[in-house]
């Protein structure tokens, strides 16, 4: 930026004009960097309560299903942001998760429905059936309609000073970006 101040001061005064309306555009075009196109797996870099996490997009009916399963632990600057084609009313359970879990469903236009800290669960029994062990396992519901979920670490909303109602600062028309881009349900 400084070579085109330089080459500014030291242009005709004709060009001047030409030169700084040219520096306003490249500086202008800078700050209005856009987000790319949401890829399933992909990461979205989201700012909640002043910090920025590094969300994985689950986007398709598996990844949603499969979520953080079988994972050692969430890291500090990361997280699942799940993502569905509209808004429902959400349910989401610790199905062979190995570590607690923060969850904040999130509506249509960022607004938190609801918040819940899952602890992790005892793994399936050797001698417990499938339907045992899916029955025996709580449900985390988003309370109101929801298109959105966000996975952090165990306490990191109430740390962060979230709750329910309050605004995620995602402007809604990437949450309508990464809405029109999730694969349905099965």
């Amino acid at each position: 930026m400084a070579s085109i101040l330089t080459d500014i001061r030291s242009a005709r005064p004709w060009s001047r004009g030409l030169a700084t309306a040219a520096t306003v555009v490249v500086v202008a075009l800078g700050g209005c960097e856009q987000a790319g196109t949401p890829v399933e797996g992909g990461i979205e870099r989201v700012e909640i309560g002043g910090r920025t996490f590094d969300l994985e997009l689950a986007m398709t009916a598996e990844s949603r299903t499969r979520g953080l399963s079988g994972r050692a632990s969430v890291p500090e600057d990361g997280g699942m942001l799940f993502v569905f084609p509209e808004a429902g009313l959400r349910s989401f359970w610790m199905y062979d998760c190995l570590v607690a879990i923060d969850i904040a469903f999130v509506d249509p236009i960022g607004y938190v429905t609801a918040i819940h800290t899952m602890p992790a669960e005892p793994p399936r029994g050797e001698s417990e059936s499938e339907f045992a062990y899916r029955d025996r396992l709580p449900g985390y519901s988003s309370r109101y309609r929801a298109q959105f979920a966000v996975e952090l670490a165990p306490g990191m909303f109430e740390s962060l000073g979230i709750k329910q109602g309050d605004r995620l600062p995602i402007p809604v028309e990437r949450l309508k970006t990464l809405g029109a881009a999730a694969e349905p349900d099965l």
